[in-house]
């Protein structure tokens, strides 16, 4: 399960966006966040990626 967050984030003339994905471990079961921020056309394939 995965998802992004609303609001994206600007540095001067660049439009970046932040990706939060929940991730399993598969030693503990544990569930785990992994943050990102990126090129709003990256999102999707961070998101894909297991």
């Amino acid at each position: 399960m995965a998802k992004k967050s609303v609001a994206s984030l600007q540095t001067g003339s660049k439009r970046l966006s932040k990706a939060i994905k929940m991730v399993k471990s598969p030693k503990t079961g544990a569930y785990t966040f992994v943050e990102s921020i990126m090129d709003p056309s990256k999102v999707k394939d961070f998101l894909s990626k297991k």
